[in-house]
């Protein structure tokens, strides 16, 4: 691969992966000023950006934090939270398990919703070589990366001067952000049914203590869609 194609691929990937960005952006903001008013410090909240890198758990971490939940509660939620993207890995490992360890590794960190959904597609429509994804992956991702810590910094930044930034309803772009992840991928009957369950059981169970509701609703959602692929037959085929 020449190094023009090679810089080509890297900036395709952060260009098709500029919406997702900008969708992410009020989410970063909104995560650095609410670890901010759940009391972590500035360094802490933006070390998480820094080294956790994982928007969602993070989210789900700083709420904990702030309502005094237990150590086990905090770390099984996140654990729970972040079970998907072993699915995630296993979507790419057939194409990368050549690259050494070395560059797997900050693959796996650097694994987002938004990166895989967009090299899921550069996959399914380009069927590149495992050099030619990593250079993709990798253009997606740290722009990614970079945009999450930058606009985490803006939001802590607010937070300290505009406590009620938490109160904007930012949130809001994210989630809009996660249908239009999740939706395109619904292919069969499994997992149209895993997401109804996540979404029904989520919304009876989110006033339980410590969002303890979510870790209700993932196993639940995740178990449904597991018993139906396994024993569903024809009928946990694609659905297109």
């Amino acid at each position: 691969m020449t190094r023009s194609s090679t810089a080509g691929l890297f900036a395709r990937g952060a260009l098709d992966t500029l919406p997702l960005i900008v969708a992410a952006t009020p989410f970063a903001i909104l995560y650095g000023a609410l670890a901010l008013n759940n009391g972590l410090s500035f360094v802490a909240a933006l070390s998480m950006s820094v080294f956790v890198f994982a928007g969602a758990s993070q989210f789900v971490a700083v709420t904990l934090v702030g309502a005094s939940a237990p150590v086990f509660i905090i770390i099984m939620t996140v654990l729970v939270v972040n079970l998907r993207h072993i699915l995630y890995s296993i979507r790419f490992m057939p194409k990368i398990k050549q690259l050494p360890k070395w560059q797997r590794i900050p693959m796996a960190f650097w694994m987002t919703d938004e990166s895989f959904s967009v090299a899921s597609r550069f996959v399914d429509q380009e069927n590149p070589s495992d050099i030619q994804l990593q250079r993709y992956y990798w253009g997606s991702a740290v722009a990614m990366y970079l945009n999450w810590i930058l606009f985490t910094y803006v939001g802590i930044l607010l937070g300290q001067y505009i406590p009620s930034v938490t109160n904007w309803g930012l949130d809001i772009a994210m989630v809009l952000a996660f249908i239009a992840i999740v939706v395109p991928l619904l292919k069969s009957n499994s997992h149209i049914c895993c997401a109804l369950v996540a979404v029904v059981s989520s919304i009876i169970t989110m006033h339980w203590p410590y969002k303890v509701g979510l870790l209700f609703a993932s196993l639940l959602a995740i178990s449904v869609g597991v018993l139906i692929d396994k024993y569903g037959g024809e009928n946990s085929k694609s659905t297109k």
